[in-house]
């Protein structure tokens, strides 16, 4: 907006290159002028000033106009400036050759980082450079028993053969002197039935390669334990999962489908906490994130804003769930339940606490229960010898239907229960027994007692419960 200044009607004096007038102060020598006639042409100066500023808004001086006139111009008698309002020098700002655009300019919003950071974050990039070092990969090999048939004198014969396979995950350097933490199943397979790998090695960051010894592993918190001979290593930086919140910025960082792309970094929210998740029958509470978790991120670390690890990366739901598609659903372990898991696979072999009843059973569904004329609940099969439930009098062809006054109908409802306890906790359960309700008190025990001194807590002296 140009601004004029005139001390006297001079039409010699210079023009500046944005149209207002320069200040030259009168010569000594030049007329002075009453103070009327001064006062009253420096007022309408004033205001042809304001009308051509008016005027150079061009086709946007209707908008102008109406925020003009929603303030006060005060042109005085006393030579103060004009008043100009905030609002039309932002309309000002922006109109471009006479005219408003057709649309408002961006703002400028707040990015993800902004909205979803903690107070005290990092830049992303500090938070890799500083986790890097800290990141594994971990190449498994397994032995499967892998069936095939062949044609001989004696027609077809199924036999087996061994074969070699191999899979990679991720892994977190826990100490300076070799401890790694990674998920159980890039370590120990089920889905083949191979079992534990047969030889292990990871790999870091700056391609250097150490051969790893399986310390132990915990197949129901998919959780296990390595150790490489190397000294002076960079653990990470540990966090607590409890202070997360939903909608919280975290960072996954891992080898999605092998080490081709490792150390790959993608980053989401907390899309929920406490999730209940079943993964190969085994319940789990984990962190679920929209961060990408793939193939080969298993056992990689997920972190806050803060560069802290706060989740072991432990699964994702394919992007064929049933008939529908789905993107964006990975689990982590909440690294709150990793930690005791980890102290006691370093120090004990196994998990230790767990507590265990001592049967095998099986669900008793409505139709059955109607068809066997017995209650709906669990159907004891067996009872292991030596067991809580052989103590406490439990036989085979009992039905349990109750445990601390809850009724459960299933062997996962009973679990769920139960789990809620630790080895040494007494406990009640109801059952059912020739037509009679039993209350029996048991004391429950270890159920990796017997696994002291073995690497993994995947035996169980029970079948299903």
């Amino acid at each position: 907006m140009s601004e004029f200044y005139s001390e006297q009607n001079n039409p010699e004096t210079p023009q500046s290159d944005n149209g207002a007038y320069s200040y030259y102060e009168a010569p000594a020598s030049a007329p002075e002028p009453s103070p009327k006639k001064h006062k009253s042409n420096h007022t309408a100066l004033k205001v042809a000033a304001f009308v051509l500023s008016l005027v150079l808004v061009g086709a946007g001086s209707v908008q102008v106009y109406k925020f003009w006139d929603d303030s006060k111009i005060q042109v005085t008698e006393e030579d103060e400036d004009i008043v100009i309002p905030e609002k039309a020098k932002e309309i000002a700002s922006i109109v471009k050759d006479g005219t408003l655009p057709a649309s408002p300019p961006p703002k400028n919003l707040p990015s993800l980082f902004d909205i979803a950071a903690r107070t005290d974050a990092k830049q992303l990039p500090d938070i890799v450079d500083d986790i890097m070092p800290s990141v594994v990969g971990v190449s498994s090999t397994f032995e499967i028993n892998e069936p095939y048939t062949t044609w001989g004198w004696g027609g077809f014969q199924s036999e087996t053969r061994k074969r070699q396979a191999t899979g990679t995950g991720t892994g977190i350097v826990m100490t300076d002197d070799g401890y790694i933490v990674t998920n159980a199943h890039c370590v120990y397979d089920e889905e083949y039935n191979a079992g534990e790998a047969v030889s292990v090695y990871v790999l870091f960051s700056d391609q250097s390669k150490h051969d790893a010894k399986i310390i132990a592993y915990d197949t129901e918190t998919d959780i296990a334990v390595l150790k490489i001979d190397a000294t002076g290593l960079k653990p990470a930086t540990f966090g607590n999962s409890d202070d997360l919140r939903v909608g919280e910025l975290v960072i996954a960082v891992g080898n999605p489908l092998g080490f081709d792309l490792f150390g790959s970094v993608t980053s989401g929210i907390v899309s929920a906490l406490n999730r209940q998740i079943a993964i190969n029958e085994k319940h789990m509470t984990l962190i679920q994130t929209d961060a990408a978790i793939n193939s080969g991120n298993s056992g990689g670390p997920l972190l806050n804003s803060c560069g802290q690890v706060i989740g072991i990366n432990s699964a994702k739901m394919s992007s064929s769930y049933g008939s529908a598609s789905v993107e964006g659903l990975g689990f982590a372990i909440p690294i709150n339940e990793a930690k005791a898991i980890v102290d006691d696979l370093i120090y004990n072999g196994y998990v230790t606490g767990r507590p265990q009843i001592g049967i095998s059973g099986v669900d008793i569904s409505e139709s059955y229960s109607s068809y066997l004329g017995i209650p709906m609940g669990v159907y004891v099969r067996a009872v292991s010898e030596g067991s809580a439930a052989e103590l406490a009098g439990i036989k085979p062809g009992d039905v349990i239907i109750g445990i601390e006054d809850e009724a459960v109908t299933t062997m996962d409802e009973l679990n769920s229960i139960k789990n809620k306890f630790k080895a040494g906790d007494t406990i009640t359960l109801k059952i059912s027994r020739d037509g009679n309700d039993l209350d029996v008190t048991l004391r429950l025990q270890d159920a990796n007692a017997d696994k002291a001194g073995k690497k993994n807590g995947t035996e169980t002296t029970e079948a299903a419960e």
